[in-house]
């Protein structure tokens, strides 16, 4: 429910991801539903739910109340509309949460979307969901939905569960055995006297829903649950051919791809979730100090620690979506663990945290997992897993989702306390007295950004339960008495403590050399040879200012990797993998042909070429055979104004090494690494 008293101090009003202004003026100026409403209040539904404001104007990040003249006119046009199939596919709105509000002498109509239960997306316009008639809201903008990720929500609407369909052509031979063996030691083990260890294996399968007889059409088999709890690899990925599992142990408190430890599917063992999800436990927990501990005269091996890994594991496991493209993956580093699996969350983030409400995608799994000690089918997992974060005082866990560059769901555990003793000592020693004085929002506020050396608006959601719009007072609280520094605006706005440094171009690509390579000159004298070949193209990535030098860390498809930025860089083409280097040749093919494009298109390539990584400025100019200056002025510091990209660095917008990336990719500190 909105808290209107906050709409009274416009200042504090920015377009998010679940905010958006529209004027609703019409033609005549007495007031008409935009028509890109409908647009918004599908991707809404299809997202968080958000509020749109009808009768405010927004310009370049300042908003101006104007009203609605006939109100009336407007509210019955949206509610014939909701109920028009022709329209819209569902009405998802009563009275009660279409609100008339004055503010300025004016009129507003604010309309609450709701977010659509599964069962009701997906939410779409016209009469066809397909061809770019399904939206989701990314940032402060409506994006159209691939028509296989409309599929995949058509699917998600009308099986409860994902896994217990039977599979035909499969039998007990694509099963590994040790796998069904060591499964059933556990279950004995767990209960001797259990009537279910006497039974032979399909027998067991069965009453495990591990093989199932459809009693309609009499059909009976090996269930996709059965599949992928106990079977071989190979057989899993005839049916699912994006299965993937990786866990991976990385020596250092950073983003990068290096392990030393690292269980995936490379043949070497059976690579069904079973096998999976024994081995990597045991390495989740290996170096974890189990304190002793007696209950009822017997040692207890568990800690907090132990029972939120293994919820945290069976979590990623049972809600995958197997049929997307992401993969699961388990990451352990010294400072955090971290878990993603493809698909989205079937329920709000914020009703997965208070837990209660259980709607697993594989049901079928849960319940296999549950009967050897692992997870319970009561929704309680995520707070079980914030508990036993909690009972170490370290930050809270971070759950969230992203669709860049595929759905999947990412949580992630840092062994950090939330007040760490020195950043606390060290707040109290520069701000003194004053900062006893802050509430406990400022506190938390300073703490984050002393203990992670930045802080936004979205992270400090995760931590709060306070609206999202009181925290951005508090924020500007914050930086109006001079304890935090800003930069950016918008969701791009960085806070940070006053006098810590936010990235620099020499800090992630090394000093700037004495002969500026990538210089307008430079570019505009080789831009010529961009007649769109992959061998010109290739042979004149020297003037990117990129550097071949081993100092520089590269993945394998020769993006930039720094510790500082959240997303891997591009800054020389030559680096690239051949199939990197062709993609983002052939997405630039058309505006390195042509001089004159339409602005509109020429933006849109813009924004696919800066999709999940940074493009530096030199690098963006060659690939459209565009001058860096005029590209710079006439498209991407419009962008980054209008918070379609994003800046590598802040700091210094105009510098001749920065790097975009599209808005909307940031942040996912798990999902693309």
């Amino acid at each position: 429910m909105i808290d209107f008293a906050l709409l009274e101090d416009l200042t504090l009003l920015r377009e998010t991801v679940s905010l958006e202004c529209k004027l609703a003026h019409g033609r005549n100026g007495k007031g008409a539903l935009p028509d890109d409403f409908w647009r918004t209040y599908s991707a809404m539904a299809n997202t968080d739910g958000g509020i749109i404001l009808l009768g405010v104007r927004e310009h370049k990040g300042k908003f101006e109340v104007l009203g609605i003249e006939n109100i009336a006119k407007v509210r019955a046009e949206l509610f014939n509309n909701l109920n028009n199939r022709k329209k819209v596919s569902i009405n998802l709105l009563s009275d009660m949460q279409v609100h008339e509000y004055a503010l300025k002498g004016k009129t507003l109509l604010i309309i609450e979307i709701p977010r659509a239960h599964r069962q009701q997306r997906p939410v779409y316009i016209t009469s066809n969901p397909f061809d770019g008639n399904t939206y989701r809201r990314f940032n402060e903008g409506d994006h159209s939905l691939s028509n296989e990720d409309v599929k995949r929500m058509l699917a998600e609407q009308v099986e409860d569960s994902r896994d217990d369909r039977i599979l035909p052509g499969y039998s007990l031979n694509d099963l590994d055995h040790e796998s069904l063996r060591a499964y059933r030691q556990v279950f004995a083990n767990r209960d001797p006297v259990h009537p279910w260890n006497t039974l032979d294996d399909l027998a067991f399968l069965r009453q495990l829903g591990g093989w199932r007889r459809d009693r309609q059409s009499n059909e009976s088999g090996l269930t996709l649950a059965g599949l992928l709890m106990f079977g071989e690899m190979a057989a899993i990925q005839e049916t699912l051919p994006y299965y993937m599992l990786d866990y991976q142990e990385r020596p250092e408190a950073k983003t990068e791809k290096r392990w030393v430890d690292r269980l995936t599917l490379d043949g070497k063992w059976s690579g069904n979730l079973y096998d999976f999800y024994r081995k990597v436990y045991l390495k989740l927990t290996a170096d974890l100090k189990v304190p002793f501990h007696l209950e009822k005269g017997e040692r207890q091996d568990e800690t907090p620690v132990h029972v939120a890994l293994r919820e945290a594991l069976a979590n990623v496991l049972v809600h995958a979506d197997y049929s997307d493209r992401a993969s699961v993956l388990v990451v352990k580093r010294p400072d955090m663990f971290g878990f993603r699996n493809p698909g989205l969350m079937r329920i709000p983030v914020e009703v997965a945290l208070h837990g209660g409400e259980p709607d697993c995608r594989n049901r079928g799994l849960h319940k296999m997992f549950r009967f050897v000690g692992v997870g319970e089918q009561a929704g309680t997992g995520i707070p079980r897993i914030f508990q036993g974060w909690r009972s170490q005082h370290w930050n809270p866990p971070k759950l969230y989702e992203s669709s860049v560059p595929y759905n999947q769901t990412l949580l992630e555990l840092r062994m950090i306390d939330l007040f760490p003793p020195d950043v606390i000592t060290d707040l109290k020693e520069r701000f003194g007295i004053q900062f006893d004085q802050l509430k406990d929002e400022e506190r938390m506020a300073l703490a984050l950004a002393g203990s992670e050396g930045t802080l936004n608006h979205a992270r400090l959601c995760t931590v709060s339960s306070m609206h999202p719009v009181e925290l951005t007072r508090t924020l500007q609280h914050l930086t109006q008495l001079g304890m935090l520094e800003s930069t950016g605006a918008g969701r791009g706005a960085v806070y940070h403590l006053p006098g810590s440094a936010l990235p620099t171009p020499d800090e992630v690509f090394g000093p700037t050399p004495m002969l500026q390579l990538g210089s307008s000159s430079d570019l505009e004298s080789s831009s010529s040879v961009l007649g769109g070949s992959s061998s010109d193209l290739e042979s004149s990535s020297s003037v990117l200012g990129g550097s071949s030098s081993d100092l520089h860390r590269r993945n394998p498809d020769g993006y930039l990797l720094s510790d500082q930025l959240p997303l891997p860089v591009i800054n020389d083409l030559q680096m690239l993998s051949t199939v990197v280097r062709a993609r983002l040749e052939m997405l630039a093919a058309e505006p390195r042909k042509k001089k004159k494009m339409d602005k509109t298109a020429l933006e849109q390539v813009i924004i696919t070429l800066c999709e999940g990584h940074y493009l530096t400025l030199q690098t963006l100019a060659l690939l459209l055979n565009r001058k860096p200056d005029s590209l710079r002025n006439g498209y991407l510091t419009p962008m980054v104004r209008n918070k379609t990209l994003s800046l590598a660095f802040p700091a210094t917008p105009t510098h001749e090494r920065q790097a975009y990336c599209t808005t909307h990719t940031l942040p996912n500190t798990l999902g693309n690494k």
